[in-house]
């Protein structure tokens, strides 16, 4: 039985979700706080200011010679497996350090992928989660290739895209399982940010405008500066398609 209290925070999170959308949709300067100038990361035409690696252990089954299949489709960045389990990044041929981006993502249900910040040509970065299949989650924060144990989240994906379940996270996820079809847009864009700050760093995620998690490591791990990645998983997950666009960027 849902009460009148669960109902209300259900019906808030749907309210002001799309509000957030629209602000973010239109206005890249409309970030949770004011900062420096965005910058575009990306023309809609081409990867010019895009690199990819295959030194990351995501490429593993093409011995690292290649790094998925990227390219530039409807004003997209599309990205997928070149090869049967081989997936890749691809990197910014800019470093940045304290930095915020943006974009929006309308990814196949099934596919591994994320944003990374600070990250090096070899993979290890602090990665913005966008586990869009079932069991993962978007906006939760790993230390890939820093950490030794798998990130942290407090919701994780049902079977279908529109289900969520709670996770045991001292910072409780603010959209409900109720709400998530509302604030969720399957089969269509969602905007997803990330903030790193400081060394050692603070990570900050949101999805369509929406905080969802903040971790700051105890320790100073891993370097200050790095480039910003897009990823296609490697292994047998990954099966579908990645898609991104209005990706922006602003230096703190």
């Amino acid at each position: 039985m849902i009460t009148r209290r669960h109902a209300l925070r259900c019906l808030t999170a749907a309210v002001v979700a799309p509000t957030f959308v629209a602000r973010a949709a239109g206005a890249p300067g409309s970030s949770p706080t004011p900062a420096g100038r965005w910058q575009s990361l990306f023309d809609g035409r081409s990867l010019a200011g895009w690199k990819p690696t295959a030194k990351s252990g995501h490429s593993t089954a093409s011995n690292h010679t290649t790094a998925g299949h990227w390219r530039v489709e409807d004003g997209m960045i599309v990205g997928s497996q070149d090869t049967p389990n081989n997936g890749g990044l691809l990197l910014t041929g800019a470093e940045f350090g304290d930095v915020e981006i943006a974009l929006e993502t309308r990814n196949d249900f099934g596919m591994d992928s994320g944003i990374f910040t600070r990250c090096t040509v070899e993979g290890a970065a602090y990665q913005c989660l966008i586990d869009y299949y079932e069991n993962g989650t978007i906006g939760g924060i790993l230390g890939e290739r820093i950490w030794k144990v798998r990130g942290v989240r407090n919701y994780s994906f049902g079977p279908t895209p529109d289900i969520i379940t709670l996770n045991d996270h001292p910072q409780r996820c603010p959209v409900l399982p109720d709400a998530w079809k509302f604030f969720w847009h399957v089969n269509d864009w969602n905007e997803v940010r990330v903030r790193i700050v400081g060394d050692p760093p603070t990570v900050t995620t949101w999805v369509n405008g929406v905080q969802i998690l903040q971790h700051t490591e105890p320790t100073s791990v891993h370097p200050a500066r790095g480039h910003i990645g897009l990823q296609i998983h490697g292994g047998a997950r990954s099966k579908g398609l990645v898609r991104y666009r209005n990706i922006r960027a602003r230096e703190l």
